[in-house]
């Protein structure tokens, strides 16, 4: 009876495949039931998405050659995709580094062959940025073979993201889907509700932003325990892609503690703060929305919110008892979480850029903000 059991069980386990580059396992997401109605993607870094497919994109079209050097600023995460996608693809990689790339992520990137040029201690991260920037423009006007990748403003980073829904499509039952995820960039929501969308699956997408993020109109706002890293902008992105969303969610440090707290509580998943946030929303939302199957992007691992967050572990809120405020429009927009039906509204006037193309240079940043 047993050895029966032990063969069906080998039956319906699928093989293990083998990689031909590291960046194929990475990207590929682990899909976790949290509950009946929610499942969580969870990457080890879903950037990779962006990056190789933004590369492969660039090397198909000619944009770049093998042997090119790619640079861009980087806090960090997108800077290792890049890495490794440069390192499968032949090519060079310059990163300017923010000051909140530790030693461990610059011993990678140069391990890896990138060349890293990190950027003296600021009194502020907006400070920071503003010198990255500067940098990268000296570093163009000196190297002019470098390409700019532009993670922020060129629309080539959406493209990875339709492998994904592939993905997603053959591991999901069919029917409706809200996806819930970080804003950013706007490449990993927009790019990956737009192909489920072309797919023909009716997605409702859900995006989160943090107080301080232009991209949503919360800029009049500050938070200063945040260090959600990546997930607002105080200059306009040129690929968020505001038509997109349905819903809009703005949250604290102190709530998306209490997603990511919660989510390895009671899943034994150890998972970024981003991740944290999107986790509680979609607690939020699927209870409002039963029967209707939910997905969390799960952006990155804890490991760079070890110390800030997760050895404070018993400071964390509640969750059960976490409720946001519900609005109508961002002038009764307030801390510590917001809700409001975005229903495709364009981008807020702060937020605007020319669509698909870069955004003028500005002095002021990514947020990125640590406490």
């Amino acid at each position: 009876m047993r050895a029966g059991a032990d063969a069906a069980r080998r039956a319906t386990t699928p093989a293990a495949t083998v990689h031909e580059h590291i960046t194929d396992a990475v990207k590929t997401p682990d899909l976790i039931r949290l509950t009946p109605d929610v499942v969580l993607a969870r990457f080890e870094t879903m950037k990779v998405y962006a990056a190789l497919g933004a590369v492969r994109s660039l090397l198909r079209r000619g944009r770049v050659v093998p042997g090119q050097t790619l640079v861009d600023s980087s806090s960090g995460i997108y800077a290792l995709a890049l890495a490794m996608a440069c390192h499968r693809y032949g090519l060079r990689c310059h990163i300017v580094a923010s000051t909140t790339v530790d030693a461990t992520m610059r011993a990678q990137l140069e391990i890896l062959g990138a060349t890293v040029d990190a950027m003296p201690p600021s009194t502020s991260l907006r400070l920071d940025q503003e010198l990255r920037v500067r940098h990268v423009r000296r570093l163009l006007a000196e190297r002019p073979g470098f390409h700019w990748m532009r993670q922020y403003h060129d629309a080539v980073h959406h493209e990875g993201y339709r492998e994904f829904a592939e993905l997603l499509t053959a591991a999901l039952p069919e029917g409706p889907l809200t996806l819930v995820g970080a804003v950013g960039t706007g490449a990993s929501t927009g790019g990956l509700a737009r192909a489920l969308r072309e797919s023909g699956r009716p997605v409702r997408l859900v995006g989160i932003q943090p107080f301080g993020s232009v991209t949503f109109g919360s800029e009049r706002f500050s938070d200063p325990d945040a260090i959600i890293a990546g997930i607002g902008s105080s200059i306009p992105f040129g690929n968020v892609r505001h038509a997109l969303y349905d819903t809009v969610h703005w949250m604290d440090f102190r709530h998306a503690m209490a997603g990511a707290v919660g989510l390895l509580r009671d899943h034994a998943v150890f998972a970024g703060l981003s991740t944290g946030a999107a986790h509680l929303t979609a607690a939020w939302e699927s209870a409002r929305d039963p029967g209707r199957l939910h997905l969390v992007l799960g952006a990155d691992t804890g490991h760079r919110y070890a110390e800030r967050v997760f050895a404070r572990h018993a400071e964390a809120l509640d969750p059960a008892g976490l409720r946001p405020r519900q609005i109508t429009s961002l002038e009764s927009l307030r801390p510590p979480w917001s809700v409001m039906e975005w229903g495709g509204r364009p981008a807020p006037e702060a937020a605007r850029t020319t669509e698909g193309e870069a955004s003028p240079p500005s002095s002021v940043p990514t947020v990125e903000l640590l406490p």
